[in-house]
């Protein structure tokens, strides 16, 4: 049998490697043409605790979500055996370590204690032993096909062959995990080389290593080889790349032509400038990429601070962070607020409140971006669906903080974050750079000129011109003022720009409209909750149901002209806003924007993705009962 789309399943311990196996499966799927999405799940702990990857294939289309259950489990340990037996598909495959089958639920010290409790509850009704070989015979009235295989063995065999340290082995184990995988989706040595060589670039002994260790697995296991057999790509895209949603964020501030970029490390948005502080000085295609100045600094207030004074002398500059380092740098959005600096923030959501929930994701900081900061001053905030739209997003972020010299916040999440994903290569010939009104200044140089909304800009250290920057209210001149009549002049500039934001910002910036707006319903959402939204429109309408779903991408300044007219005609009570948050917050924007309340909604706040397998029967639920509230809570 052959497969259009599969679910894989990789879990294993944090830190053994998952990561890894990920892309090496991934770019292999691609090589050979297949669409790949790949979600990385992972506890806040360096090693240990359990990690799994979720991975849609297609064979058809670039996939938009991903669902249960899952065709192909690769397990590395016991833990992924009995927190996911229940996520596999009828007629499945588990693939698993020999050395497990002994293992008992009990003997998982890793294992948090709310789940090991779920998971001996489950085990007793559905009568079941605790121990790995009691969930193996289980299988088989589900046709999932059990391959084992002695991991030490295999890798013993990879000591003798390249002499290695054994302590070194836990690292080889991905390529047990990606060779068993390749084999049975029927993927060629050529193409499983190809994922090796593109993670492992430079390590040509790792690769030989890694090929090694594939032909010793791939011996074992021919008899199951194709057991999961991708059909023909008919994919119709020349060219890929296969990238996180940190990775395109990275290539397209580049292109924008970033200059200064400042970060505290934190999760997830750390992996952005460390991908940068690889190209701060790199050759191109023969063209010189940089300089780039990529600065890990103290703190975040240090990080804003350092980015607004990059910005004020002419450096195309940007930060990028999380919810509890952004707290700390809304003094510095304000400041920038009042001086008018276009600076970027990168913001990546993750679970919160705190601390929170360090490696999940969110979509809860909606409204503390929003209205981050004291006093009132323009800001825009943007969002981003897919991990192409993050690319022209990125750039377009720029723009509009140097066309009308605003803070401008990129409001992403851990799910585009961390997810991998195969997307067309961006049109560079569509990019457009605009760095707004700048001018050399001459005597008498009115860095806050009243005579326009966007004053010219001068960078500060510009010979000849002076100018002064301070926090408090000022003249146009930049000196400290309390006049009351200057007070109203300049705040009222400042505030302005939101109207001339909304006016010239083209509605495909704002807000977007998939599908029959005036059919049976229609979703409400924005970020990731994209394509999930998207592929429920498209298995509800099999169903027998007609929906659109509106994307709105200019969080603020809200878009409500633009949001009234694609809503038109559309009853208040088919409305569904879909979000990663308890409140739906993108209910209240509208709320406040338009006066319409919508109260349908459906959250998901475990800081795991909304899947397509529960979106699906939610909306279905929203539809065909009185019910308002749907919490969504599948996934460990």
């Amino acid at each position: 049998m052959s497969y259009s789309e599969l679910s894989i399943l990789l879990g294993g311990p944090q830190g053994s490697g998952l990561e890894t196996a990920m892309l090496m499966l991934s770019r292999a799927l691609a090589y050979r043409g297949y669409g790949v999405l790949a979600d990385r799940e992972y506890f806040s702990n360096i090693t240990g605790r359990h990690s799994y990857v979720l991975i849609a294939v297609s064979t058809r289309r670039l996939p938009r979500s991903l669902t249960y259950p899952v065709q192909l489990l690769v397990a590395m340990d016991a833990e992924t055996i009995f927190t996911h037996f229940e996520n596999v598909d009828v007629g499945s495959v588990l693939v698993y370590d020999k050395e497990v089958e002994a293992k008992k639920l009990t003997e998982l010290s890793s294992m948090e204690d709310a789940l090991r409790g779920r998971i001996s509850n489950n085990l007793r009704t559905s009568m079941l032993g605790d121990d790995v070989s009691s969930l193996l015979k289980s299988f088989e009235s589900r046709r999932v096909t059990t391959i084992g295989i002695s991991y030490q063995e295999v890798l013993k065999e990879l000591v003798e062959r390249f002499s290695l340290d054994p302590r070194t082995l836990s690292k080889y184990v991905s390529g047990i995990v990606t060779s068993s995988a390749a084999l049975i989706l029927g993927l060629d040595r050529e193409a499983l080389r190809y994922g090796f060589e593109s993670v492992f670039r430079g390590r040509a002994t790792v690769v030989e290593q890694n090929m090694y260790l594939a032909d010793l697995v791939w011996k074992e296991l021919r008899e199951f080889e194709g057991l999961l057999k991708l059909k023909k790509p008919e994919i119709d895209v020349e060219k890929v790349l296969v990238a996180t949603g940190n990775d395109v964020v990275a290539m397209a501030k580049v292109v924008s032509g970033l200059r200064y970029q400042s970060y505290y490390p934190i999760t997830p948005a750390a992996d952005e400038s460390f991908l940068l502080e690889k190209y701060e000085l790199s050759e191109v295609g023969g063209t010189i990429v940089g300089p780039i100045v990529v600065l890990q600094t103290e703190d975040e207030i240090a990080a804003i601070a350092s980015a607004i004074g990059a910005s004020l002398v002419g450096a195309r500059s940007a930060t990028a962070t999380s919810g509890p380092g952004f707290d700390l740098m809304v003094e510095g959005v304000s400041w920038a607020g009042m001086n008018e600096v276009p600076v970027v923030i990168t913001y990546y959501q993750r679970g919160g409140p705190s601390t929170g929930l360090p490696t999940r994701g969110s979509q809860s900081d909606l409204l503390s971006s929003v209205f981050s900061a004291h006093g009132e001053f323009a800001k825009v905030v943007l969002s981003s669906g897919d991990h192409l739209d993050v690319f022209y997003d990125t750039i377009e972020a720029f723009n509009i903080a140097e066309k009308y010299q605003v803070p401008v916040i990129h409001l992403l999440d851990k799910f585009l974050a961390n997810s991998t994903a195969t997307l067309p290569l961006p049109d560079l010939n569509t990019v457009k750079i605009d760095r707004g009104l700048l001018s050399k200044g001459q005597e008498g140089y009115k860095r806050f000129s009243l005579d326009s909304l966007v004053s010219p800009r001068v960078f500060l250290g510009t010979p000849g011109i002076v100018m002064w920057y301070t926090g408090d209210e000022h003249d146009e001149l930049g000196h400290i003022s309390e006049d009351p009549v200057n007070r109203v002049r300049m705040y009222s500039k400042r505030i302005k720009k939101l109207q001339l934001i909304e006016e010239e910002v083209p509605r495909d910036i704002k807000l977007r409209v998939y599908g029959h707006v005036r059919g049976d319903f229609c979703l409400i959402g924005w970020g990731s909750v994209k394509g999930v939204a998207l592929d429920a429109l498209e298995v509800l309408e099999k169903k027998g149901y007609r929906g659109a779903y509106i994307e709105v991408k200019m969080l603020w300044p809200f878009p409500a002209r633009e949001f009234l007219e694609a809503i038109d005609g559309v009853e208040l009570k088919r409305l569904i806003a879909v979000e990663h948050s308890y409140g739906v917050n993108i209910v209240a924007l509208i709320s406040m924007a338009t006066g319409l309340v919508i109260s349908k909604k459906v959250a998901k706040f475990s800081g795991r993705p909304i899947v397509l397998s529960e979106l699906v029967p939610a909306v279905e639920n929203l539809l065909t009962t009185d019910a308002n509230y749907v919490v969504l809570e599948y996934g460990e």
